[in-house]
């Protein structure tokens, strides 16, 4: 009988042009939805996760995906090769008289560690596998990127703020070893402390983390009922974060040591926050500069007047209005705007001028006197 194997394509639900983003796109998708952790001990989604990994491990790999469409539409996966040629697993021999135009041999897949660790973080949690090799030592832990709005002032002026964040932590009942306080850490069954299991699948040979242990290679002989024998529980952190005077919108802003813990007793990560300023009713920012408007009335641009305007160091300052002033003028207030790398901007006034929409007899009579002594028609 020919070697029956599951089309890749279906497995990853994308069609047979499909381009290297949308197979990585599926795969994500899948793989989440199955995953181990996501799914505790349901064997279904284990065996959907082993098929959704091996599909995409050939699929993703340009040379390997070529090799298999040719495979696949000779009827090597499922009707077998042209001249009975039925497949064979690897290491195995080539039937007498085969030519031998395709291998099994070719597609077959080493480790998987690059995919697990950039999506599941496999191999950099305590005590895991590093790569298909099984456990390693001391892993630096990942950096935890974090959003936070600061206030227009805080920003222009520097300041500190607080942050909570979510972070994984030891869990306190069993301090990160899984186990039930007073029981053992005992050798995975299933892989036997590698961390990595192998399976093969119509002539596929794949590596990946052991679902069982999740690459950790031991097992917690009674699993602590604080964490279900993670070792790891998810909590809440307040960091104080420091924000240097005049970043811009986007900047980011890196606290050492506030990331993840590191794996076997490695070092923390970072935590690298991007700011976001939140716009300001009265100022705004142009580079260095700080801008903001200003209405005075009438009497005030044809008289004159001094006016008070706040800064964005949140004092006052009085602004003197000349006699005559055109709507739209704009004032320099010097130094008075940003400080950042040695250098500070200015903050610039634009006045408008507000014309009353009602008048009341006494001051229509003055604006029309007004009127008529500066020869004005109205």
């Amino acid at each position: 009988m020919p070697t029956q194997t599951k089309d890749f394509y279906r497995v990853l639900g994308v069609a047979e042009n499909a381009k290297p983003d949308e197979i990585k796109k599926s795969y994500r998708k899948l793989a989440k939805q199955y995953h181990p952790d996501a799914n505790g001990s349901d064997p279904a989604a284990a065996e959907k996760f082993k098929e959704v990994s091996e599909a995409y491990a050939v699929l993703s790999d340009e040379e390997k995906r070529r090799k298999y469409d040719q495979m696949r539409k000779a009827g090597a996966f499922g009707g077998g090769f042209p001249g009975g040629f039925t497949g064979y697993r690897p290491g195995g021999t080539r039937p007498a008289g085969s030519t031998g135009a395709f291998t099994f041999d070719d597609l077959e897949v080493g480790g998987l560690g690059d995919i697990f660790g950039s999506i599941f973080d496999f191999g950099k949690r305590r005590g895991g596998a590093g790569t298909a090799q099984g456990p390693t030592g001391p892993q630096r832990g990942e950096n935890i990127e974090y959003q936070v709005e600061v206030p227009f002032q805080t920003a222009a002026r520097g300041g500190t703020i607080t942050v909570s964040l979510p972070v994984t932590e030891d869990c306190p009942n069993c301090a990160g070893t899984g186990a039930k306080p007073g029981t053992q850490v005992v050798t995975c069954p299933e892989c036997h402390g590698a961390g990595t299991i192998t399976f093969g699948q119509g002539g596929f040979g794949v590596t990946r983390p052991c679902p069982n242990c999740m690459g950790r290679g031991k097992v917690p002989q009674d699993p602590c009922p604080n964490c279900g024998g993670t070792g790891q529980l998810r909590q809440q952190k307040t960091v104080n974060v420091t924000i240097p005077a005049g970043v811009d919108n986007g900047s980011k802003v890196r606290i050492a040591g506030q990331g993840e813990k590191g794996a076997g007793g490695g070092p923390a990560g970072d935590l690298l926050i991007t700011v976001r300023v939140t716009p300001h009713r009265f100022f705004q920012r142009e580079g260095l500069d700080i801008l903001c408007e200003v209405p005075i009335n009438v009497a005030q641009a044809v008289l004159g007047s001094k006016i008070k305007v706040k800064t964005v160091e949140g004092q006052s300052v009085v602004l003197r209005i000349p006699p005559g002033t055109q709507p739209g003028t704009r004032f320099r207030i010097k130094g008075q705007g940003v400080e950042k790398g040695g250098r500070r901007g200015d903050q610039f006034v634009k006045v408008e001028v507000g014309v009353p929409e009602t008048l009341s007899d006494e001051q229509r009579k003055q604006f029309e006197e007004f009127a008529e002594a500066a020869g004005l028609k109205h």
